[in-house]
């Protein structure tokens, strides 16, 4: 074969090897699901930063109701997201039949842990804590039941670490208590149970911008943290406003989770909630909450978020208008 054809022939094989790939590129690019068709409440999203890309973990039920279980998407981008994977399914044995709402998966100590809010008919609801080695799972119950108290309907716990102490940080229910707490409890080093009894932090209605959703009843949901560059200590918790569910900020005092704490007089954001924060991969800080809080409306929307002011500010990622 002449050195000419031999060009010839390596060029059209290159073409082909091309081609080919181009063709599973585009394949898998059609199989990602966009932000804007997915049902998601109560989102939260971890940075895996060695395999460049995020996860995000969701109740089953979103997409199936009446699943038990959790599963996580996974992304490039944030916008494109690829079809979910189980992370946790109940087995025969486990003793909560329900809910499985408010995940969320947390990096300590070497490990992952996925604090799930669950309950039975006859258990009120609280918040377990399960473990895996990967983020995607699979995950297997680390606490005998819930770490939160077995009497008080409970919801939305986070893991909040200070001083190398672990804390879980979740709401005692307004539909036992009327107006709704945020309460932390410590946990052991290796998040295996409670150590000591919960203490509250505030009540739903120490918010200016609180309204209650019946006569004397305030809602708390799903707190997250955030240290500002000068060091004050941030939480960003759920309640109803004048324009519905929002988003609020309470401020520790003294800079501990202890508090005590003070209230925004203005809500952050309007129109959705259950917010988390967490850095992009390329470092920026960024939140991301469920919008609207109707069902089966719910969406994922993201924000870039900015320290101004002694507080943060947020700013929608270009592509939110695809969402409306």
């Amino acid at each position: 074969m002449s050195r000419s054809k031999r060009v010839a022939l390596t060029i059209v094989c290159l073409l082909c090897v091309a081609d080919m790939y181009c063709r599973d590129a585009l394949a898998d690019d059609a199989d990602l699901l966009d932000v804007a068709d997915l049902r998601i409440r109560d989102p939260f999203v971890i940075t895996d930063v060695p395999n460049g890309r995020y996860i995000m973990v969701a109740s089953m039920s979103n997409r199936q109701p009446g699943a038990k279980g959790w599963e996580c998407y996974t992304s490039k981008d944030l916008r494109h997201w690829q079809a979910p994977v189980t992370v946790f399914a109940p087995p025969a044995e486990f003793w909560a039949d329900r809910d499985f709402w408010a995940p969320e998966i947390h990096a300590y100590q070497g490990r992952f842990y996925l604090f799930g809010t669950v309950s039975a008919e006859h258990a009120k609801r609280g918040t377990q804590v399960f473990v895996a080695d990967d983020p995607l799972g699979p995950f297997r119950a680390h606490t005998q039941r819930a770490a939160t108290p077995h009497d008080w309907m409970a919801l939305d716990g986070t893991l909040h670490v200070e001083n190398n102490q672990p804390w879980m940080v979740f709401c005692h229910e307004w539909v036992q208590i009327g107006d709704g707490t945020m309460n932390a409890v410590r946990l052991a080093d290796d998040l295996s149970k409670p150590v000591g009894e919960p203490m509250l932090l505030f009540r739903a209605s120490d918010a200016p911008w609180c309204r209650p959703i019946q006569p004397g009843k305030y809602v708390t949901d799903g707190p997250c943290f955030y240290r500002l560059k000068d060091g004050p200590l941030l939480m960003l918790w759920s309640s109803f406003g004048e324009r519905g569910y929002a988003v609020g900020v309470a401020r520790s005092v003294n800079g501990t989770i202890q508090g005590p704490w003070t209230q925004d007089r203005q809500p952050l954001h309007e129109g959705g909630g259950h917010c988390m924060i967490f850095n992009s991969l390329e470092g920026r800080p960024m939140l991301v909450l469920h919008a609207p809080n109707d069902s089966p409306k719910e969406r994922a929307r993201f924000f870039e978020v900015r320290e101004e002011q002694a507080t943060v500010r947020l700013q929608a990622v270009p592509w939110r208008e695809r969402h409306d």
